[in-house]
């Protein structure tokens, strides 16, 4: 009989752990890079991080069964247009009225309205491209339900400052705080007029429903790199904006519960793709921020997918896959919830690209726009101010 302190040795295949480990949220797997050799080295072997990809955007979730997206564009009449599409297949598309503040009558020069984000608990944030003065409302449009939400800035902060016109207001986020049952939107407040030796910005603001009233950050954060479309996403009471500075790229992630930002840099061998110009964009996929990474190699139009495990953990990017070469492909105008892309042609045709069959089919709607943007919408009841009571 063997001693009863005798050390048994259980293996487990390679394979079987591969397939165990590629279910886990990244965060998870990433706790088991420790372990040993093999373990540590998961994100670099393709086989695991093929399986990880496939894995992950071919997982059920009732929640995005049905997708239905708002599609925002400017029409060849300069007009503002936005539709509702969805099915399995998005064949379906529904003309929406703006609400109020953004119904426009001909003749008139509007600014060009943009979608924060998407939606969230069925509400949406909606601002205009005048950044000096900018109309923001939360509106749900399934009910029809508007909050116009009021432009007045922090006076406590520049009520002595004379030069109020070239103040800039710049929406970063919107999302819901479930800790305090608020929607909560930032913004960044700076100037650009020939009084700026007097000006104490910029500085952040933060505006709550609750309060109806914008008040000042104390935070110190960089603020987002140029872009309408892709420039900042909301997940789990979180906003993410990426920013660019001294050629490093970095995502900053603002919690709207604790009000506390934390900041990842994107990797280097990530960050340069060996391209002199990299257009990038920020989303979500699966309940995870992905950076979308789009770039010109020999003429033809490549994507590269990174993902962020934990915000503000450098290490804890991994990229999934490269995309490409595409044919006819101009630029990003949005992505889904699920594993779904929705890019500009050529001939500027929208174009639905799905992750899980690498399928490219057009939606029939002309963008005209390079501000056009595809944002992810569920139909939710709840009022506008909360949802808890």
């Amino acid at each position: 009989m063997a001693a009863m302190n005798e050390k048994v040795s259980i293996y487990v295949p390679e394979d079987i752990v591969f397939s165990i480990l590629s279910k886990l949220p990244l965060k998870s797997v990433k706790r088991f890079t420790c372990v040993n050799k093999l373990y540590t080295l998961l994100f670099e072997n393709p086989y695991f991080v093929n399986m990880f990809y496939k894995n992950m955007v071919s997982k059920y979730n009732s929640l995005y069964d049905e997708p239905c997206f708002l599609l925002n564009h400017e029409s060849s009449n300069l007009e503002s247009k936005l539709y509702l599409i969805s099915g399995k297949r998005i064949e379906n598309k529904v003309p929406l009225n703006w609400p109020h503040p953004f119904n426009q009558n001909p003749g008139y020069n509007y600014y060009q309205p943009f979608i924060a984000s998407s939606s969230v608990n069925g509400t949406l944030c909606i601002y205009d491209e005048n950044d000096y003065h900018p109309t923001i409302v939360l509106w749900n449009p399934a009910t029809d339900e508007l909050h116009i939400v009021p432009k007045d800035h922090d006076y406590y902060v520049i009520s002595d400052f004379s030069d109020d016109r070239d103040i800039t207001y710049t929406v970063h986020g919107f999302g819901y705080d479930n800790v305090s049952d608020d929607y909560k939107i930032i913004r960044y407040v700076d100037y650009h007029g020939k009084l700026d030796t007097l000006w104490q910005g910029p500085y952040w603001e933060i505006y709550s429903l609750e309060s109806n009233f914008w008040e000042t950050l104390y935070v110190d954060m960089r603020h987002r790199f140029w872009s309408s479309v892709g420039a900042g996403v909301h997940l789990d009471g979180v906003c993410h904006w990426w920013s660019k500075e001294d050629c490093e790229t970095y995502v900053v992630s603002f919690n709207l519960s604790t009000e506390v930002p934390v900041t990842t840099l994107l990797p280097s061998e990530l960050h340069d793709l060996d391209q002199q110009h990299v257009n990038r964009d920020l989303a979500v996929l699966n309940g995870h921020v992905i950076m979308i990474s789009r770039y010109v190699k020999t003429t033809s139009f490549h994507i590269s997918i990174s993902m962020l495990g934990e915000p503000g953990v450098n290490e804890s990017w991994i990229k999934l896959f490269d995309v490409g070469p595409l044919s006819d492909i101009k630029g990003f105008i949005g992505a889904g919830r699920k594993a779904d892309i929705f890019l500009k042609k050529a001939d500027d045709e929208l174009a639905y690209f799905d992750l899980n069959t690498g399928v490219i089919q057009n939606i029939g709607v002309k963008v005209n726009s390079s501000c056009s943007q595809v944002v992810f919408y569920k139909k939710k009841i709840p009022p506008i101010g909360g949802i808890q009571n």
